[in-house]
């Protein structure tokens, strides 16, 4: 691949009226943020107001000069040194602006860090009021100097919206895919006629892109689409945590060392992103040559160190991002209220770790993409994949239409005009394709309408009327006291995602594999890092039953066999949990397996043989759609599958029931939630020969199918060489 090169610009920087404006609008803001800082620490004094512009000018002054040398250190010591010398250098050049300068009486480092934090705290709340707290602040002097190198003005639109001058037919192709994390096709529409998406209407409104669905299919889970995707294969992801025979544990793909793990399985080294790619806050790497907050690759570190340096370096961007997360941490504990308060139905709480968590991953993670998207496609890379989770964490805790999940969709507009804007000067010509790897479904949680969680009454139907056969161990060894009432469960660990790829990455002398990390999953008394090892050993140490729901996707497993128990075996040894789980108000269809290797599916007036067609009395998927069948069978068929798999009831308006503690969930079937978004630029054309019928609309169906069309995109922009033919046979998704 050829490396990319730059449009031809005028000789010379050239400078204009915006770029005069902002670098007043930032001379006069650092000042005033100085004064009133100053004006509030007795330690430190001024007795010249133009000293303030003075010192406002060697700030500015000190980033520049200073920049090279803190991507040296960043380059060497990585992410935690570009963060640690980022902020030394700014408080360094404070001091020495306060010390050195005429005009200013300075006391100890203290007063001088007490005046830069005042200072940030106050310049980022003054652009938060005057409508400047948009993402272009933290991109700042990136963005403009790429204007100046382009040679294009500023309010330039991007490739994306119609950029077909001459000098956009110079610079070679280039891809940028956005995921919107767990945002519908029906959401998305109606964020467009709301007017909540003014970016994406204005390319579909302009002609420029077509807007269609493609089918996650079960599981409808971020790893599982995701790997999809990204690596073209979803067959090792049963669910968004599963229970594995072979490793003798719980399997949580927002654990680094498990991502790790199932992409090693994964992956042919022919990912989406192989030959150059980057991959940013993505859960697996597409096989990028550059991973920056990549989940798989946490264990390596988040990146190379340089990547961040322009966003702990920048004067006060850092410590914005920091007041403004406290600012939705603050807004998201009103909006919880708001929803009690107003007795909004259906809802779960949303305390605890959330708001933090919200606030982390919609501020500091959402400016730190925004930075280190431009900054690659400022660089040329040839294709760049980022995963903007931002909607799918509000959601997922305030419901899938909720005013604030929609104004959280608003936001990601933004982002993505801005990327357009960084467009329009990169080095490369970038087409833009904005896609979902699913969408998500309201209702109300299988503990609000049962009573008790999933995992307890599965253990309760278990303990009525127990079959002769459960009264022994495996190998007839007696259990311990207690042992029967061991149980894997998972709590609702998705949204620890973006932090866990964090602390991972950070945590001193971290190598792959060892499983620890933020939101480490417990097994009742057993430990979840159990590795595999002989059965006769391990066998009476684990736990009777495991207990997952991924959504209203429930998984369950009994983990001291070797194999998976038919149907008929579960009947013998708990003889009320079968029809107990299918009478059970919450749940839809119970899927079991045959000795034989048929299939079928439960519900409460009938049974469905999923290989054949076959129903019994009245179809329990007669509901879910025409893809169910298919959807269960093959999720059945997966080698990690649950002994028995759910699906909960879905209503006449598509609401569900997650088997977790969500009001807004995906992973099965039922509302929205398999309905992803596929925003296209026009000229890539989506084959009607590659469509599939669901429900009378022709859309793709899977993941794998999204990154094939993918791959193939790729080849009509020549970023990826024709595929080789293997016995006269072209292999699909080969670079």
């Amino acid at each position: 691949m050829s490396a990319p090169a730059r449009p031809p610009v005028a000789p010379g920087p050239r400078v204009t009226a915006a770029d005069v404006r902002g670098a007043a609008w930032s001379l006069v803001s650092t000042a005033a943020g100085l004064g009133i800082a100053i004006w509030v620490v007795p330690g430190v004094e001024v007795t010249n107001p133009w000293s303030l512009v003075l010192a406002a000018l060697a700030v500015g002054l000190g980033d520049v000069l200073l920049r090279p040398v803190l991507r040296s250190l960043a380059r060497r010591f990585g992410v935690v040194g570009a963060l640690v010398s980022g902020v030394v250098a700014q408080l360094a050049v404070a001091w020495a602006a306060l010390t050195y300068l005429p005009g200013f009486r300075s006391g100890s480092w203290v007063d001088v860090l007490a005046v830069l934090l005042i200072a940030a705290v106050l310049m980022a709340l003054g652009r938060w009021v005057v409508g400047a707290s948009d993402n272009e602040y933290v991109l700042g002097d990136l963005l403009r100097r790429a204007r100046r190198q382009a040679g294009v003005p500023r309010g330039a639109r991007g490739a994306a919206a119609g950029d077909t001058g001459p000098a956009a037919a110079e610079r070679p192709a280039g891809l940028l895919v956005v995921l919107l994390d767990g945002v519908a096709r029906p959401t998305l529409d109606y964020a467009l006629q709301a007017g909540l998406a003014p970016t994406l209407g204005r390319w579909l409104g302009d002609g420029s892109h077509h807007l269609a669905t493609w089918w996650a299919r079960v599981p409808a889970t971020t790893p599982a689409s995701t790997i999809g995707l990204l690596h073209g294969s979803t067959e090792h992801v049963p669910a968004f945590r599963w229970w594995s025979r072979a490793l003798g544990r719980l399997v949580v793909t927002n654990r680094p060392a498990d991502a790790a793990a199932v992409e090693a399985r994964t992956s042919d080294g022919r990912g989406l992103l192989a030959g150059g790619g980057v991959a940013v806050s993505t859960m697996f790497s597409g096989d990028a040559a550059t991973s920056l907050l990549v989940m798989s690759r946490a264990r390596d570190g988040l990146g190379p160190g340089q990547m961040f340096v322009r966003f702990f370096a920048s004067p006060f961007v850092l410590v914005r991002a920091v007041v403004v997360a406290l600012g939705e941490l603050l807004k998201e504990l009103y909006q919880g209220w708001q929803q009690a308060v107003r007795g909004v139905e259906p809802r779960v709480s949303r305390l605890g770790w959330y708001p933090v968590l919200r606030a982390v991953t919609n501020v500091v993670l959402r400016d730190l993409n925004t930075t280190l998207v431009a900054e690659q496609l400022v660089r040329g890379a040839p294709v760049v994949c980022v995963d903007l989770v931002d909607y799918d964490e509000i959601a997922h805790h305030a419901g899938p239409l909720r005013p604030e999940s929609l104004r959280a969709l608003e936001g990601l507009d933004r982002v993505v005009g801005l990327w357009e804007q960084v467009a329009a000067v990169s080095p490369r010509r970038y087409d833009v394709v904005v896609l979902s790897d699913h969408g998500q479904s309201l209702g109300s949680t299988f503990e609000q309408v049962e009573g008790r969680p999933f995992l307890d009454e599965v253990r309760r139907l278990m303990a009525l009327d127990r079959g002769p056969r459960d009264a022994e161990a495996p190998h007839g060894e007696t259990p311990a006291r207690g042992e029967g009432r061991r149980r894997a469960t998972a709590p609702d660990s998705e949204a620890w995602g973006p932090a866990n790829t964090a602390l991972n990455a950070l945590r001193p002398g971290a190598q792959a594999g060892t499983g620890d990390g933020a939101g480490r999953m417990m097994v009742g008394p057993d430990r979840t890092e159990r590795r595999a090892g002989p059965w006769s050993a391990a066998l009476p140490e684990l736990p009777e039953v495991a207990v997952v729901g991924s959504g209203n996707l429930g998984l369950v497993w009994f983990p001291r066999e070797r194999r998976r128990l038919t149907g008929d075996e579960v009947r013998e040894r708990w003889p009320a949990l079968l029809p107990g789980l299918v009478a059970n108000p919450a749940v839809g269809v119970v899927v079991e397996r045959g000795a034989g290797g048929e299939v079928r599916a439960h519900g409460r007036g009938g049974s469905r043989d999923l290989r054949t067609g076959e129903v019994v009395g009245e179809d329990p998927l007669a509901g879910y759609g025409s893809r169910a069948a298919a959807d269960l069978l093959r999720v059945a068929g997966l080698e990690d599958a649950g002994d028995l798999v759910l699906v909960s009831h879905v209503d006449d308006v598509g609401m569900v029931h997650a088997f977790e503690g969500l009001v807004g969930s995906h992973g099965g079937l039922g509302g929205a939630q398999n309905e992803a978004v596929l925003l296209h630029p026009a000229h890539l054309v989506l084959p009607e020969d590659e469509l599939e019928d669901v429900d009378g609309v022709p859309m793709l169906v899977g993941a794998e199918a999204v990154h094939r069309r993918l791959v193939a995109w790729l080849g009509d922009l020549g970023l990826r060489p024709a595929a080789p033919a293997v016995d006269g046979v072209r292999r699909e998704g080969a670079p």
